[in-house]
């Protein structure tokens, strides 16, 4: 076959312009470059005797493959707009709900605290309600034991016939002796803690309640006292306020029912843990004059 022989067409159906104008440029720039070669090839050379078969350069994307891979570079992009919004959205819900929990704890602390403070105050009035009653109780048991004692005293005489005697009328009390022995142990702890606290239910060392101070006091003669004032005053041998012992134990109420209790130091004297008021004082017995007294030595 001559060299002019016809080359087959490999030509596909009809492409877009643009793709046809690529390809025919392509073979074109192939063409004439087979043409310079075999110009300058050697004058004899034998002449061609095959069909040479251009190649085909497909300049597309065979079956929509750029549009697939735009849509699919699209479909990645919305994807990762999503997981950045729900990351965003996953990050304001945790943060609101730290947020909310902190101003729960706050809250419920704030709540605890009012709590602590209203019972705090409640307790601090019932205390003091208390102590006014014991107060108001000792007083209106003073009040009726001066009566009955004024009543039971000889008109005119009671006042000159209890001094010479030692009687208790008119707040004359007999102290035929000092304290010795256990008795002044007793009287000597009892006065060791004159100015420490009244403190409701305290037995020591700093702070007492009237039983508490007793009980210790009496501990010092080796003398183990109930822990009660009602259970004190029951103790011992009861004796008149005209024959009073240092070490005595002094009482308020009823003996068996006894709300306040104090050592009988002598001299017409008690030691006691009062009130929050004063505290352990030394006073006389005309200050808060007790209802009875019992003997345990």
């Amino acid at each position: 076959m001559s060299h002019t022989a016809h080359i087959p067409s490999h030509r596909k159906p009809r492409r877009s312009a643009s793709k046809l104008a690529l390809r025919a440029g392509v073979a074109g720039g192939v063409l004439s470059t087979i043409a310079v070669a075999g110009a300058a090839g050697p004058a004899n050379a034998e002449p061609v005797t095959e069909t040479i078969e251009m190649p085909t350069l497909n300049a597309e994307l065979s079956g929509g493959g750029l549009s697939s891979a735009v849509a699919a570079s699209a479909e990645t992009t919305h994807q990762i707009a999503l997981d950045t919004e729900l990351q965003s959205l996953e990050d304001a819900s945790a943060a609101r709900a730290v947020k909310d929990a902190n101003k729960a704890k706050a809250e419920a602390q704030r709540k605890a605290d009012a709590e602590a403070k209203r019972k705090a105050e409640a307790e601090a009035k019932e205390k003091a309600a208390a102590e006014a009653a014991a107060r108001a109780s000792r007083s209106a048991e003073r009040t009726a034991l001066s009566a009955s004692t004024g009543s039971s005293s000889d008109s005119g005489a009671s006042s000159s016939s209890s001094s010479d005697s030692g009687s208790d009328s008119g707040g004359s009390y007999s102290d035929s002796s000092q304290a010795t022995g256990s008795a002044a142990a007793i009287v000597a702890f009892a006065r060791a803690q004159v100015g420490d606290a009244y403190v409701m239910g305290s037995t020591g060392p700093n702070s007492w309640d009237c039983s508490g101070l007793v009980q210790a006091a009496y501990r010092q003669a080796g003398i183990d006292l109930p822990r009660i004032s009602g259970d004190q005053s029951s103790r011992g041998t009861e004796v008149s306020m005209s024959d009073l012992q240092p070490g005595d134990i002094l009482y308020w109420g009823s003996r068996s029912g006894s709300y306040h209790v104090a050592i009988y130091v002598g001299g017409g004297n008690f030691v006691g843990a009062q009130n929050p008021g004063t505290g352990v004082v030394e006073r006389s017995l005309d200050y808060d004059q007790p209802s009875g007294a019992v003997r345990v030595l």
